[in-house]
């Protein structure tokens, strides 16, 4: 710890702050909370909530702020939190997913495995939400010194695994009102505790859903030139529309459907009347995904034809890229960088995961930032969206300092 002297929001350079200072402050009032925030992670974990059901959730958040003197307030329909903090012309919004996934908790040695069967937070969010309390209770002590200037406004989102997620909700609620940049992190399991990854411009892909069912008169597996032979036509779709679009589409743009389910018949000597597919499509591109749901309509239409059935097509528009602002992942690293250390900021490749953070950016520019929570040393440690997912939670009092300084940092920086 450096000499105490002023407090870090006193020492202003040119109307920006001492980061190194501003560190030692927030790693001290991190320090007073840590532990309680670690159990406020294992419990939420223990009791996850899918979309728009995340009531106890939401009742846990709000208790905790109101006692830090802070006036937070339920979003319309029960789930999700909103708080601001201090007073300003500027506002800083941060976000925080707090919905879990409809997946069964796979780990048998830890206390706070989930309660509830087939659901899970295999996704980080208890972390999410964790750490954007840790933020709460942290900025409400620095605001009760007057030590900023501006406002800090909490979002806890609920149904962000939702399509349609939640974010479109909290902007539906009239929550990004007033709002001049978002920030956000997101668990990366593949990246070690301490570290962090950015990247400007795309660093999410876009995510649909798509759902085909086809129907037939059905028959005897003996006679399928009578009949349209369903299970075959969905298995052309399966292969074929994947290998269509390669040829549609500009290939750079990563536009990608892979098939989670396929349900079709039950006897082995009957051709079914009616069978269906379900996957996800994805792309790097956010203009290929603005056209993405007639593309991929017409190459299943025009496989399904060749094969007497009759197609039907459901697709559900997800997410589109998060796009990073730049000036947003500028302020992300500068803090970084004096926070964690130089060699903890690893620039990082897009991923084809969808997150529906990106609804904020055309309205407000924002970044959002991966934070690792990898155990050190830990090799193939799982990935997101498994029943066996967890975390270092070391990483919890990480993404507290990060979302905090770069919050207190920019506000600065627009009073220059």
């Amino acid at each position: 710890m450096r000499d105490a002297g002023p407090s870090s929001l006193d020492l202003v350079a040119d109307h920006g702050l001492d980061l190194d200072q501003l560190g030692d402050e927030l790693a001290e009032l991190v320090a007073k909370i840590s532990d309680e925030l670690i159990e406020i992670r294992r419990d939420f974990h223990a009791h996850p909530e899918l979309g728009r059901q995340e009531t106890r959730t939401t009742t846990i958040i709000h208790e905790r702020l109101a006692a830090a003197g802070l006036s937070p307030s339920v979003l319309p329909g029960g789930a999700g939190v909103v708080c601001d903090i201090g007073n300003g012309s500027r506002t800083v919004a941060l976000r925080a997913d707090i919905d879990a996934l409809p997946i069964d908790d796979e780990k048998e040695a830890v206390s706070y495995r989930s309660t509830v069967p087939g659901v899970c937070h295999a996704c980080g969010h208890d972390v999410h939400a964790a750490v954007l309390i840790g933020v709460g209770v942290v900025l409400a002590e620095l605001a009760s010194r007057r030590e900023f200037n501006g406002r800090v406004r909490l979002i806890f989102q609920p149904a962000e695994e939702s399509m349609p997620g939640g974010a479109l909700d909290v902007i539906e609620a009239g929550a990004l009102a007033g709002v001049d940049r978002i920030l956000a992190l997101h668990c990366d399991p593949r990246q070690d505790v301490g570290g962090i990854g950015v990247r400007v411009g795309p660093i999410t892909g876009s995510s649909d859903h798509l759902r085909v069912v086809l129907n037939s008169d059905g028959g005897h597996t003996a006679r399928p030139h009578l009949t349209g032979d369903l299970v075959y036509a969905l298995a052309k779709i399966v292969t074929d529309v994947p290998s269509i679009l390669s040829r549609r589409v500009d290939p750079r743009a990563g536009l990608s459907v892979v098939w989670g389910t396929v349900r079709a018949g039950g006897a082995a000597n009957a051709i079914p009347q009616n069978g269906e597919i379900a996957g996800t499509v994805r792309s790097l591109d956010a203009q290929v995904w603005e056209n993405a749901e007639e593309v991929v309509s017409r190459a299943v239409n025009d496989v399904a034809v060749a094969y007497g059935v009759d197609v039907s097509v459901d697709y559900t528009r997800g997410v589109p890229p998060v796009i990073n602002d730049a000036a947003s992942v500028r302020l992300i690293e500068t803090a970084a960088r004096s926070l964690l250390g130089e060699g903890c900021v690893e620039t990082v490749e897009q991923s084809l995961g969808g997150e529906d953070f990106a609804w904020y950016l055309p309205h407000v520019p924002g970044a959002l930032f991966r934070l690792g929570v990898q155990v050190p040393g830990t090799l193939g440690g799982g990935d997101l969206h498994q029943g066996t997912f967890d975390v270092d939670e070391r990483a919890i009092d990480v993404g507290v300092r990060m979302l905090a300084a770069v919050a207190l940092l920019d506000l600065a920086q627009a009073s220059r």
